[in-house]
């Protein structure tokens, strides 16, 4: 595996897994012939995929240095190519739009993710869905502001994923929050998560609002000074889907979807997702476009 394009800055933070989790053995894949065939020709003339992705998004991608980069979406994007009979190259974009716009003109096959799969995405991509999210707040120790729900946002600074769902959902709130007559939400978007949760640590947003397996990583990296809040509650979100991206229609769908299966079949992917602490966000198998 191989990273490329760099664009954005990155906060550095060390890992936290102990040294049996990062020592789990990943099962090498066989070949997949049937599967390998049914992949589009370029693809099997290049023998190579090309995958965007929006940086470090821990714990499934965390970059640990200009051409490295690990986590559970790293390991499940090595199987696949090993199931494919590929090489599977990363490239970081800047914000969830230039990874969808990227898709669209054909530059990048696709993004391992996950990515927030939401009925209105779907209308010009497809997703395969491969686990399930739930998005919380990550507020200085302690709670100073209270922050607990969507209408404890009111007035506040909230950091978010610049083009993500969390960022609708906020604006939302920040709508209905002026319509009751108190005062709106300030909303920073950020395109990657560590500057997001910088603006916390440093003051300039009183809670980020984002996806709770990174937030859950991101918070055990400082040391007591964040904590999460608004756990255990759909926090404007009905169930909620994350998996890889395709053009809409896209014929590497339906083989990546085929891919991903036999990961789950053959205990792959669940030993991958409990490497990573991910248990809780694991599906019973993975499908094409869940989110209705």
């Amino acid at each position: 595996m191989t990273m490329k394009k760099l664009g954005y800055t990155t906060l550095l933070i060390g890992s936290l897994f102990s040294a049996n989790t990062l020592a789990t053995a990943i099962p090498t894949q066989t070949l997949n012939k049937s599967l390998h065939e049914r992949l589009p020709e370029d693809i099997k003339k290049t023998g190579v995929l090309n995958a965007a992705n929006n940086g470090s998004f821990p714990p499934y991608k965390i970059v640990n240095g200009k051409d490295a980069i690990e986590g559970a979406s790293v390991d499940l994007a090595n199987a696949l190519g090993e199931l494919l009979g590929v090489k599977i190259e990363h490239f970081t974009v800047a914000g969830l739009p230039g990874i969808l716009s990227g898709i669209q003109s054909g530059r990048y096959q696709f993004a391992i993710g996950p990515t927030g799969d939401f009925a209105p995405r779907q209308a010009k991509n497809d997703f395969v869905d491969f686990v399930r999210e739930f998005v919380v707040f990550a507020v200085k120790s302690g709670n100073p502001e209270k922050i607990n729900t969507l209408d404890d946002t009111c007035g506040k600074r909230i950091a978010v994923l610049a083009g993500g769902s969390a960022e609708q959902v906020m604006v939302k709130q920040s709508q209905a929050c002026t319509a009751a007559g108190k005062p709106a939400v300030t909303v920073q978007s950020y395109t990657d998560q560590p500057t997001s949760i910088l603006s916390v640590r440093s003051d300039r947003a009183d809670a980020f609002f984002s996806s709770q397996a990174p937030l859950t990583y991101f918070v055990q990296q400082t040391n007591g000074q964040l904590e999460l809040a608004g756990t255990g509650q759909h926090n404007g979100f009905d169930d909620l889907y994350q998996g890889s991206v395709f053009e809409k229609d896209s014929p590497l769908t339906p083989v990546i979807l085929a891919a991903y299966q036999e990961l789950f079949d053959n205990g792959t992917y669940a030993t991958i997702m409990k490497k990573w602490n991910l248990s809780d966000n694991m599906l019973p198998a993975p499908g094409i476009n869940l989110a209705k």
